[in-house]
């Protein structure tokens, strides 16, 4: 019976789609875990083929390509080194009992000596949010452990750690240790409920649990990594950062009573709120433009807060020279905002082109006078401004070829105070899902700290004149957002509470605000639901993110108590 085991914990940022990609990175994994003695390497949920891999696994053309993949990294095990426990598709063939066959699975596969040892299908399938697997993959049975070198261990997929269904069936069948392979996407706080859950297994079985995720943004997904694992008396013994890869090597032993412990490694400190949320926001826009094959990308640099935080976003994603800015100035632009645009294209190091679009409103101006003849000016000339600016930036980026970044946050998004075809133009919103409020404390800490893995410089990035002034779109004179909008604290409230929330009027109402204000917020919302659906994608931090997670219909005559 073997007493000692040496398990290798590979936290790896998979390319979805790429599959001898990641095969290469899982051979690299293995060889450095090879050279340290390891008996096993385990990498996260779906990591063969990146996660979540959507209605790709409905193409046979695609899953044959996984089928040979596992074959050969199946065959690479014969060598002497460390086993693989990774998770892939995995369709059952004919040859398979009545109930699993033909049918695809989201599995964790176990290799050693070869061959492919066995496999565990994930059996509690998510369908809420932004995973809809019931649709994909069939439910897997209750399984007992799978036998690694005399080692029984009881695997589960991501979901399957989340209830104790799974866990209470391994232990009643032997598992010795748990191991959960996961591809678990990050949200505000979300990495101290994985642990709490964690705990809970522990407690209800007595095992030790391994927790591997994936690391790595994958459109508006960030895997925010953050592996660990537990001992049978719930201590955390070994602790990975967020939002970086990882391999490290655990070293386990069988107690007297039988018990498997694992010895202390290494552990990260928790890492605080604003950074996380920094760090998935520069971590989901670098791998969108990389794995994309973006040359850089390009913003419209205004002098205000949104575009000035998401040119500093772009800056420690990619770096300066890959960040392109455009002042793109009309008669309403104020002498201040031109400073603040300069100074933070100056502070970054970034380039900054100025492109007057008052030629364009003029030629506009003069296209559609005959139109609108005897109709007073207004909001139709404002939104041209706005894609006057729109159809540069798109220009510039058809021409240069770097990708348009737009800079919308989540609080105008929100109530529609973004302009489609205008400020809304761009392959990617980095703050999509960040209110206003939360824009202004990022800024303030950006000016204060630095993450690891920054590209840009350290220190103040945005000048402070952006982050004190009063907001502006500068589409009239003397415009202020706070005209036609609630003070973003109290906008920002009553909109949590709406889409975070799900909550009445009456309950809003209750929490301090004006019913009128609610109501008509709430009115908002509702009908600027068929910009949304027009949006860019953008780095999801929220559990209520615009897009698979909330989903309203655009004609929607429901209003609610009034």
């Amino acid at each position: 019976m073997t007493d000692t085991l040496k398990i290798c914990l590979a936290q790896l940022n998979p390319t979805l789609g790429d599959i001898e990609g990641n095969l290469a990175k899982i051979r690299t994994a293995r060889a450095e875990a090879a050279a340290q003695g390891a008996d096993l390497v385990v990498a996260s949920e779906m990591y063969l083929t990146g996660y979540p891999a959507e209605d790709l696994v409905l193409k046979p053309m695609f899953l044959d390509r996984v089928d040979d993949a596992l074959k050969v990294l199946a065959a690479e095990t014969a060598d002497g080194g460390p086993g693989l426990l990774i998770g892939a598709p995995w369709r059952e063939d004919k040859s398979a009992r009545a109930p699993l066959r033909g049918k695809v699975f989201n599995a964790a596969v176990l290799m050693d000596g070869g061959e492919v040892l066995g496999t565990r299908y994930k059996h509690e399938l998510p369908n809420y949010g932004v995973f809809d697997e019931v649709r994909l993959f069939a439910a897997g049975p209750l399984n007992g452990p799978m036998n690694f070198r005399d080692v029984r261990l009881g695997v589960m997929v991501c979901e399957d750690m989340w209830f104790p269904d799974v866990s209470e069936c391994l232990m009643e069948s032997g598992a010795e240790i748990l191991v959960c392979i996961n591809g678990s996407p990050y949200e505000l706080e979300k990495e101290d409920e994985r642990l709490q859950l964690g705990v809970a297994r522990v407690l209800e079985t007595e095992l030790p649990v391994i927790y591997v995720n994936q690391v790595g943004g994958q459109d508006e997904l960030v895997f925010d990594g953050g592996s660990y694992v537990l001992s049978s008396a719930r201590e955390l013994r070994v602790q990975l950062a967020m939002f970086s890869e990882a391999w490290v090597l655990t070293e386990w032993a069988r107690g007297e009573d039988g018990v498997w412990n694992c010895e202390e490694g290494p552990r990260v400190a928790p890492t605080p709120k604003l950074e996380t949320v920094y760090s998935a926001l520069v971590l989901g826009l670098r791998d969108y433009v990389e794995k994309n094959r973006f040359p850089g990308v390009l913003l419209g640099l205004s002098g205000g807060i949104d575009s000035a935080l998401s040119a500093a976003i772009a800056v420690d994603a990619l770096g300066a020279d890959r960040v392109h800015c455009v002042m793109m100035p009309s008669p309403y632009t104020s002498a201040e905002s031109l400073e603040d645009a300069a100074e933070a294209a100056k502070l970054l190091g970034v380039k900054l082109d100025s492109v007057s679009i008052e030629p364009a409103m003029g030629a506009f101006d003069r296209m559609v006078t005959p139109l609108f003849n005897g109709t007073a000016p207004g909001i139709t000339e404002e939104n041209i401004q706005s894609r006057s600016r729109g159809l540069t930036l798109m220009a510039l980026s058809n021409k240069l070829g770097h990708m348009v970044l737009s800079t919308g946050n989540k609080s105008e998004v929100s109530v529609g105070y973004a302009t489609l075809y205008g400020d809304m133009c761009g392959g990617y919103n980095v703050l999509k899902d960040l209110y206003k409020t939360t824009v202004f404390e990022l800024s303030r800490w950006r000016n204060q700290s630095q993450a690891a893995g920054l590209l840009g410089p350290e220190g103040r990035v945005i000048p402070e004149r952006i982050i004190t002034k009063p907001p502006s779109a500068e589409l009239k004179p003397d415009q202020k957002d706070e005209d036609s909008l609630p003070p973003y604290d109290k906008l920002d409230d009553i909109l949590e509470c709406l889409i975070e929330g799900e909550a009445g009027v009456d309950e809003i109402v209750a929490r301090g605000h004006d019913r009128e204000t609610v109501n008509r917020i709430w009115r908002l919302l509702e009908l600027a639901e068929y910009k949304r659906r027009q949006a860019a994608p953008g780095v999801k931090i929220t559990r209520r993110a615009f897009g698979r997670d909330r989903r309203y219909p655009i004609t929607n005559a429901f209003k609610g108590p009034l």
